[in-house]
């Protein structure tokens, strides 16, 4: 169970992930080493998974998102197997769920243009068996946030 002192951590720690133990500590209202220890059991428990630095997509070529709809005839463990293992091998999936409802599953798909995203569809339908897929193309990133809303803030 979290309390208010984890959360608050978490929160400083989605916006700064390179907060030094010191600054957070004083932050939080607590001495260095109670604050290492708990960030320490924050990781150890699995409750932060890695820390990472965010990256403009269009500073790095990448300026199309596209949001990827799949429906499949297939639903044994063995086929979900399957496409999540090669799902996994392509770097252009940023987020792949597996959904209810009407598409069978979501992902969320980066490239540098449609003719680079033309190129992974390709791929894709040539390394899986689908039997629908619907592709959206994202017109402006009205939100864009990895901090998860925590309750942790006074």
């Amino acid at each position: 169970m979290l309390d208010k002192i984890d959360k608050k951590l978490l929160e400083l720690l989605q916006g700064d992930a390179t907060l030094n133990i010191a600054t957070l500590a004083e932050l939080v209202g607590l001495s260095a080493t109670p604050c290492w220890k708990r960030v320490k059991r924050l990781e150890e428990e699995g409750t932060i998974l890695k820390r990472v630095a965010l990256v403009d997509r269009a500073k790095v070529g990448l300026k199309v998102t596209i949001f990827v709809s799949i429906k499949t005839n297939e639903h044994d463990a063995e086929w979900l197997e399957n496409f999540a293992r090669v799902a996994s091998t392509f770097p252009e999936i940023v987020e792949l769920y597996r959904m209810s409802g009407d598409v069978d599953y979501l992902m969320k798909v980066v490239s540098e243009d449609v003719e680079g995203y033309d190129r992974f569809y390709k791929r894709l339908i040539k390394a899986v068996r689908l039997t629908d897929v619907s592709s959206a193309f994202a017109m402006e990133q009205i939100k864009y946030s990895t901090e998860l809303p925590l309750g942790g803030r006074d």
